[in-house]
Order: structure tokens, then sequence, then C-alpha cells
């Protein structure tokens, strides 16, 4: 029997749409954590707005957060000092993790070059390539003439920017039952001569993706792993033999100087704990004992095996078994404001509890890992790296410390690179004000290589997934302005900021004009509702840097009007002033803006609208023990969708969980008497629900009457005044007409 002829990548292409709706578990949110008996009195939530214990649901009280964990006095003397993978000298610690390129599947692309190109400019030491973007034969054939033409000259000016290069083997994961000794010996082989035409092409290393649903992950775990021969679950030995085996084929035909390294799930814990497997549990048996996930214990005693055989390094990422994104992303159960440890599942992780109660789960996300990666490296001699919002510029001292102390050897990143790919220059040279913070969003990862392809976008970088394309910018680097300009900039929130330091670095000459007292625009109210974890302020302040540093005239207390305009005389108006809501009318009714979401008085309370504003709200209203209902003018397919697919998932199991129901395509026609009676045109029927306010966050409409009052040559309106939709696309837009004017 020869290998089953199934990659990753030809998996992925199908994955992504069934995974949107990858259900509602039917456990709610007290499934996984208990409720807690015992309280202590006066405890600040950070998460939660510095309320009391008493004034939120006990699920809010599972996982406290303490976000005083980021403090700069360090010098990163260990974050820049090299350390070796196996013979080669890394020149620092922040490692290019493979993973992101398979968005680009246009084939062997300028764009595709250049994003690694950009990590190595920016000062990364180490780059894995992700090998799902390639069609590399899973047998091991020769690859084709253009792939050793591309590679060949990738690695090349990889390496002339003292960075060096290594290639991810992700063989797809078919059950161990499925295969027989034949099949595994030809993966094995496989595995080799690929790694060794990689070694031709310039690559210095591969790592073995024996994490996820991978094959190697599919023998080193009890869960996955029912055969009973000697690859089988019967022994540490047994499990670990595949990966032992790969690495052992990979050191005889390349030698002992291509470097191996092996990415495994150092623990696994079952996320979905119902019978009713989807796609995106990779067709689990969940009937399975909750005792054969993999332990700290067990995977240190698999690594062990690994070192034993001439592993070089280890890759540390978290297993959860069901929601693949969060083995590499674990800071996604964080995302949902006040119910952190929220699974995806409609159940809650309890930190103290689950994964061995070995998790940090107090900072967000932050270095979660740590201190398991640090038991590995008390019983391994190679190296070890960790993964999962590795973010020096975060929380420098947090960050230093578990270096200079020894928990960990190396950090492995792809998110904070991705958003700025000069991040590691820009921290070396003291400009850590001037990197662009990762906002956690998620919106740059989608379930399918071409949702991602087609979707992706990151909701800070407005080049990211869209330069060199269609429609988008046609390099990274900035024309200058052949004529530099007058240019007025209406709004100061991240629309118009993005479009008023485009235009400055270009050489125009640029006023931004802010009718609030301060930037940022509706930064600092989803910074106020979605808790600390997606650092919206620190985005707000990179901005209102970039501006400075751009040389833009900031005047804020300053509204642009038509009178404005005209004693102005700009060349150029950039129109970024937000879009309006409707007055939302209803007889008997209590309405109160969305900005008033803190003052609402009473138990009962209807969200009118269903964008991710709304959610937002209807979460922190939910957490701080109001009584929610959703109602809507929109479907079912409009439900939270200025978010991204992870962030959906969460916020939307975390609410149904906890009993927020959703009236889609319905009306509020009264209240009465503490009763708000809606019409459901999907129920085709009135509901007579418990009202003592109504939160008008109905969707946004557009707010560009301005432009028809000015005479200006060049106008453009950005964000939400032109088209009301989220952050990203308000900086997309900003950033295409700062490159425009």
């Amino acid at each position: 029997m020869t290998q089953p002829n199934v990659s990753r990548r030809s998996f992925l292409r199908g994955a992504g749409l069934a995974a949107v709706g990858a259900g509602l578990a039917g456990a709610s949110l007290t499934g996984c954590a208990p409720q807690p008996t015992t309280a202590a009195t006066g405890n600040e939530l950070a998460s939660t707005g510095g309320a009391s214990d008493s004034d939120v649901i006990y699920q809010a009280l599972v996982n406290p957060q303490d976000y005083d964990y980021r403090q700069d006095t360090t010098d990163f003397a260990t974050l820049f000092s090299p350390w070796k993978l196996g013979t080669l000298e890394i020149k620092n610690r922040m490692v290019k993790s493979a993973a992101g390129s398979a968005t680009y599947l246009a084939g062997y692309t300028d764009e595709l070059r250049q994003y690694y190109v950009n990590f190595a400019q920016g000062g990364v030491g180490m780059i894995w390539v992700e090998g799902e973007a390639f069609a590399m034969p899973a047998d091991g054939s020769a690859v084709s003439n253009e792939t050793v033409e591309f590679f060949t000259s990738l690695t090349d000016e990889l390496k002339s920017y003292g960075a060096h290069v290594g290639f991810q083997w992700a063989p797809f994961g078919i059950a161990p039952s499925e295969l027989t000794i034949e099949a595994i010996k030809s993966i094995e082989a496989a595995g080799a001569a690929l790694a060794a035409q990689l070694q031709a092409m310039g690559f210095e290393a591969m790592e073995i993706n024996a994490a996820g649903f991978n094959q190697g992950e599919q023998f080193l775990s009890r869960f996955h792993n029912d055969r009973d021969d000697e690859y089988g679950a019967g022994s540490i030995e047994n499990r670990a033999r595949f990966v032992v085996e790969c690495i052992q084929e990979i050191k005889k035909i390349c030698g002992e100087d291509f470097a191996v390294q092996v990415l495994i799930d150092l623990a696994e814990e079952s996320d979905n704990l119902t019978n009713n497997p989807t796609l995106m549990d990779m067709d689990c048996d969940l009937t399975k004992p909750y005792s054969k996930t993999t332990t700290v214990d067990e995977g240190i005693a698999l690594a062990q095996q690994f070192e034993a055989a001439g592993a070089d390094s280890m890759h540390l990422r978290l297993g959860p078994l069901s929601n693949h994104p969060c083995q590499f992303g674990s800071d996604l159960y964080f995302i949902v404001n006040g119910i952190e440890g929220a699974t995806g599942f409609g159940t809650q992780f309890d930190f103290s509890r689950h994964f061995g109660g070995e998790l940090i789960g107090n900072h967000s996300g932050a270095g979660m890992t740590l201190n398991m990666v640090a038991r590995y490296k008390e019983a391994l001699s190679i190296p070890c790296g960790a993964v999962t919002y590795m973010d020096p510029a975060h929380a420098p001292d947090f960050f230093e410390e578990a270096l200079t102390s020894g928990k960990v050897d190396f950090y492995m990143m792809t998110r904070p690179l991705t958003v700025d790919p000069e991040y590691v220059n820009k921290l070396a040279e003291g400009r850590a004000d001037e990197i662009m913070p990762c906002t956690r969003c998620f919106h740059c990862h989608i379930g399918s290589n071409e949702m991602n392809a087609a979707m992706g976008y990151c909701r800070v970088n407005a080049l990211t997934q869209r330069v060199m394309r269609e429609g988008g910018p046609s390099a990274y680097e900035l024309e200058p302005a052949p004529t530099p300009k007058k240019v007025l900039v209406a709004g100061g929130g991240p629309g118009g900021m993005e479009a008023a330091r485009i235009a400055a670095l270009r050489g125009h000459e640029v006023i931004l004009c802010e009718k609030k007292g301060s930037l940022g625009g509706l930064l600092s109210f989803a910074s106020q509702i979605k808790g600390p974890h997606e650092n919206l302020d620190d985005y707000r302040a990179y901005l209102e840097r970039q501006c400075e540093l751009a040389g833009v005239d900031v005047r804020c207390n300053t509204e642009v009007t038509a009178d404005l305009v005209a004693s102005e005389a700009p060349d150029a108006l950039v129109l970024a002033c937000g879009g309006v809501r409707d007055s939302l009318s209803v007889s008997g009714g209590n309405v109160a803006p969305i900005e008033n979401y803190m003052n609402v008085e009473g138990d009962n309370v209807i969200v009118w609208g269903s964008n991710a504003q709304a959610f937002d709200i209807a979460l922190w209203m939910t957490v701080h023990k109001k009584n929610v209902t959703i109602v809507t003018p929109d479907g079912v397919d409009e439900l939270d969708m200025q978010q991204s697919q992870h962030a959906q998932r969460f916020m939307t199991t975390s609410l149904y969980a906890l009993g927020v129901r959703p009236y889609t395509h319905a009306a509020i026609t009264s209240v009465a008497d503490g009763v708000a009676t809606v019409h459901s045109d999907d129920m085709d029927c009135d509901v007579r629900i418990p009202c003592d306010a109504i939160i008008d966050a109905a969707n946004m409409l557009p707010n560009d009457g301005l432009l028809s009052q000015v005479s200006v040559a060049e106008t453009y309106a950005v964000g939400d005044c032109a088209n009301p939709f989220n952050i990203a696309m308000a900086v997309r837009a900003g950033n295409d007409a700062g490159r425009a004017i």
C-alpha cells in the first residue's frame, strides 16, 4: 500500500465554509467551568470595567484578568542575543513561524516572495516557510523546475539579510488504524526525500508539524491512536516511533548540519464535550474518554524521544482537540470580554483546572504557555520555543524575564510580524512606540485557503493580503507626491488618521481636524466595550504617534464645516467624520443611544441591531447581569458580521449559551408596562419581551453630505461616513486615499 493521496493543503481548500457554521454545543457555559462557591468581595475585574464581584455573572469570575504585566524597563539583552538551532546561529530570539503563506495561492508570485523578504529585511533571524502554499509532491518525487528556481532565489535573498530559512512539512493526518506499515514507511521516506530537495534549494532546516490534525499528532495522541502494534498507543516509544523515524530518515539523508525542529501539542484538552462532530473536529470520535488527552508529562516524555533521535529544537503549542485556530492562536480564549475561557462551543475553560491548571490564564493570553514550556526546558537539553501571542513589544519585562530565567529559548511569532514586518528592527532601535500593534481580531485567519485569500485582511496594516493584487496598492513603498498639496482631513478616527499619516509621509501638507477633544473616533468606545484584550488603546496611541512623526497638523475641538473648508482652501479634502444612526422611535419605549450603555437602568434590555457593536453591547450588559434580547431588522446571515469568523463563533456561542436570543427580520412595535411587543417576519407572529430599556445599536448610515457643500478639486470619503462597516475597512480606505492624493 502506498501513501494515501491526501494533503493538508487540499483538505483546507474545502474546510472553511463548513467550519464557519461549526455549531453551538449542547453544553452551556457551565459545562466546562464549575460555579465558584465563594468569591473574594471587592476584587476589581479589569476585564469587566472595574466592576466588583457582585455586579457581574459568575462566569466573569472564573478566569479573572490581571493586566498589570506590561512594565517596560528592559534593554532586551537576551531577546537580541544569539541562540543555536543545531549548528545554525540565529541572531535573535524572534522567529517567524510557518503560518500565513497559505493565503497566497496564485503561484510563485512577486507578492509571495516579498511576503518573506519583508521579514528578513525587518530583522527576523529565523524564518520558517509554510508548506501549504506550495504544491509539493506528497510522495517525495521531484519538484518542478519552477519550484526549484523560486526557492533557490528566495533562500539566497533571505540569507543576504542575515536570516536563516527552514521549511515546515505538515503531512495530512490519516487515522493510524487506516495505515499499513508500508504506508507509514512511505510517508517517512517522502518527508526525507522532500528534505533533501529543500536542502538543495538552500533551506537549512525542516520542521515536522506533528501537532493539530497532522500525521504525527495522530500517532502521538492516545485520543487518536487506536493501533496495537509498534506504532500504537501502548507505550511512549510506540507513540513517538513515527516522528522519531522521520527525524532519523531526514538526518540520514541530509546530514547532521541540516536542522530538524518538531512541532507538537504540549498538552491536550477536550473543548467540545458533545457528540456532535463537525468538520472542524476533524471527525474525532468524541465518545472517547476525556482521560485520553495528552498531559504535559506525556508530552515531555515524547519530546525526550525526539531529542534522542536527533531533533535540534522543539516548537510547543496548545492542543485543544476540536477548535484548530486555538491550537496556534490560543488567545482566542480571551476574545469574549468578561467570559474569558470561552471555548467556541458554548462552554468555558477554568484555567486553574483545565490543561492541568498550568497555563498563565490571567494575562489575556499573553505568554500563556510559558510555564508549561519551562517544564519541557527542564527535561530537555535542546532549545524550546513557545507560540501564541508571544509579543515582546507588548509586555517587555514579562517576555524578557521568561528568556533570562530559562523558561523558553525563542518566540514563534506570525501575527505581530505580519502586522508590522519591521517589528524586530524597530524594537532593536528603541522605536517600540512606532510598532503597529496586533489587535488580535483574527481577521487575518479564515477557515480555508481560498476564503483567506478572498476575505482575510488586517485591522491595522492596510497592505496585508492586498498589496500587489487587483484593487490594492501596487507596492509596499509609498510613492512621493509629484506635487505637494494642502490636504484637509475631517475626522480623527482610524480611517482619518491613516489617511493623514500616509498623505503626510508622501510629502503633502496635512491638516487633521477632529471635533472632539481627542483623536481615536470609535476606538475609545470599542476599547471600553471590548476590554484591553484587543489593544485598541495601543492602536490609537500608535496612530497618534505616526501623525506626530509625519508632521500632521492636528487640531482637536475643531469641526470641519463648509465655512472652514472655504477658509482653509485645501487642494484635497478627505472626509472621515464617521457614520450616523437614524433615531429609533418606539411608542412608549425608553430608547438610549449606544454610547449611553453604562447608564441604562432596569434589568431587561433590548439591543436594537445585530452588528458587531450590538453584539459587543449585548455581551457587556449580559456580563453585568442584564437580561438581554437582540432584535434586528436584518437576517441571520448578518449577525455580528463585522467581526472575524473566529470572533463571531466565540461571541455567538457564548451569548446564546447565556440565554441571549436574537429575533431577526423583526421590529419593535410598542412598549408598555415594561413589556415590548416585537413582530418577527421569520416567525410571522408577535412576541412579548420584558423590556425596561432599549439600546439603539442599529447599523450606521453614510454621512458624506459635506462633500456636496464644498468646492475642492479632490475629495475622498473614507470609513463609516462612506461605507459603514468596521475598523479594518476604514483603515483600508484611509490608506488608499492617502496614496491617491
